[in-house]
């Protein structure tokens, strides 16, 4: 766009979480890890509820919709990162900044709105099992997604073209390891009155619409669970939400962090240290918690695993023929 002294802005600089030479290599090796432990545990939970058609249910259709998203989340920023390093630049384009914008908060809303989804499924499940197959139909997931979709792709769209008329000075340093959207509106050097009262609008109302779909769906099951006479009704009807609760509240609790942490010390270099958290960490860990506390998950990974070990002695076995 065009800047105050009418030259047209082409590139951003990433500053990353250290400016430090000696911690590059480091941070590099770190960032690396976490995001192949991501793609590929996700990738399984993916494989794993495609493969087995017992995990073709309402949870595990959800659950694969949120492996993907959170693949796709990780994807927008962190390989970006790990090229910046790696080629020891910062530099990133205006129409990539742009770009990197958007999808992040296309995904980081999707994976909101999938949690809200899965914690109304989880509720139905407990608090309305005799209906749930009536209520939870193929139609209404398939519906369900595609409306939480249809509304992150608009509102990502909306942000984007209000920061594309926004108009930008000589200060192009983004204190972050990506292109977040409150770094680009407080970089601009035109107004930006409409962008801010557009954000805290959308947060408020679909954010926190959301946070508060979960509370609502967590109580009724809460009550439920303690209306039940049966311990092992009550331990049932808890393991069957208890991974999900695990990654609400890894995710949300992470975020809170970080907006609380940000605006306490009001460094936008902790800010980015901590958002690690939500973009990095929860993405990696949703995979294990699910298939740590789930049976049905863990039981299709070991026959996965088991063919696929048989599969593997057999090639060796032939070629050592003669």
């Amino acid at each position: 766009m065009e800047p105050g002294n009418g030259t047209r802005i082409s590139e951003f600089l990433l500053l990353g979480l250290s400016e430090e030479p000696e911690l590059q290599p480091l941070i590099l090796g770190l960032f690396l890890s976490m995001y192949l432990i991501t793609v590929l545990g996700n990738l399984l939970m993916i494989l794993a509820v495609s493969s087995d058609p017992h995990l073709h249910t309402p949870m595990y259709f959800f659950l694969s919709n949120l492996s993907f998203v959170d693949i796709c989340f990780t994807s927008t920023t962190i390989p970006k990162m790990l090229v910046n390093i790696q080629t020891q630049s910062k530099v990133i384009t205006y129409e990539g900044c742009i770009t990197q914008m958007y999808f992040f908060t296309l995904f980081a809303e999707l994976d909101v709105y999938l949690l809200t989804v899965m914690a109304y499924d989880r509720f139905v499940a407990i608090c309305h099992p005799l209906h749930y197959t009536v209520i939870m139909h193929p139609r209404l997931c398939g519906l369900l997604v595609l409306v939480s979709w249809t509304i992150c792709v608009l509102n990502a769209l909306l942000h984007s073209v209000l920061v594309l008329r926004l108009s930008f000075c000589t200060d192009l340093k983004i204190p972050h390891f990506f292109c977040e959207l409150n770094q680009m509106i407080q970089l601009a050097c035109s107004d930006a009155f409409l962008n801010n009262m557009v954000l805290y609008f959308v947060t408020v109302l679909l954010g926190g619409g959301s946070l508060a779909g979960v509370l609502y769906s967590y109580s009724k099951i809460v009550f439920s669970i303690c209306a039940m006479s049966s311990a092992q009704g009550k331990y049932k009807a808890f393991s069957a939400c208890a991974s999900h609760l695990s990654v609400v509240s890894l995710f949300y609790c992470t975020i809170i962090g970080v907006y609380l942490s940000s605006a306490v010390t009001h460094s936008s270099q902790s800010s980015a240290t901590a958002s690690v958290m939500y973009t990095v960490v929860t993405p990696m860990l949703n995979p294990f918690i699910y298939s740590l506390r789930n049976k049905d998950i863990k039981g299709v990974l070991k026959r996965f695993f088991a063919v696929a070990g048989t599969k593997g002695t057999i090639v060796l076995r032939l070629k050592k023929c003669p």
